[in-house]
């Protein structure tokens, strides 16, 4: 059984994620909306991870015997500057999801949960590959450019990733 305040701050961790992923799905429209399949099927992608991450802890709350509250979701934004500053915006949140990670974390030591620490660890991993991976994108976006021309470029690379996290997880790139 995990306490109140950890049952409370896990579920701020769902509306968390949850909000991520409605934040992706309108960056995901924005982007086909601008003719940036590659962008698109990308955060498409994003979006449908994010959700997984919040049901996760949705289930793990009623597992341990707390009760897990499906959360209201704010409105994301639906019009961006550009395509630099999406994945700015995308790389900012990952930033705040792995804060709130790490002190959900620094709570689990406090409270010594070390169920929920335990459950925990996979989404220190998780993040820092997501981190990463919008570094990564940002790098790419900084090195060709975000010109009307350089949009096609940005958009093949982006596609790029698509087809290789298809590979690896055994599907053969298809499309959302």
């Amino acid at each position: 059984m995990i306490s109140k305040s950890m049952e409370k701050a896990l579920n701020q961790q769902i509306a968390l994620e949850g909000y991520a992923s409605y934040l992706y799905l309108s960056m995901a429209s924005w982007c086909e909306n601008e003719g940036l399949e590659g962008c698109a099927q990308f955060l498409y992608r994003q979006s449908d991870e994010e959700r997984g991450h919040m049901l996760r802890i949705f289930r793990y709350i009623n597992e341990v015997d707390g009760h897990a509250l499906s959360p209201g979701i704010k409105e994301p934004a639906h019009t961006f500057k550009s395509v630099r500053d999406l994945f700015e915006q995308v790389y900012a949140h990952e930033q705040k999801v792995t804060r709130s990670i790490h002190e959900l974390v620094s709570q689990s030591y406090e409270e010594k949960d070390h169920t929920t620490l335990n459950f925990l660890q996979w989404y220190i991993n998780e993040q820092r590959e997501e981190e990463a991976l919008m570094r990564t994108i940002l790098d790419k976006i900084k090195l060709i450019g975000d010109t009307p021309q350089s949009l096609y470029f940005i958009d093949m690379e982006l596609d790029k990733i698509n087809q290789m996290t298809a590979q690896a997880e055994g599907g053969e790139g298809e499309s959302v």
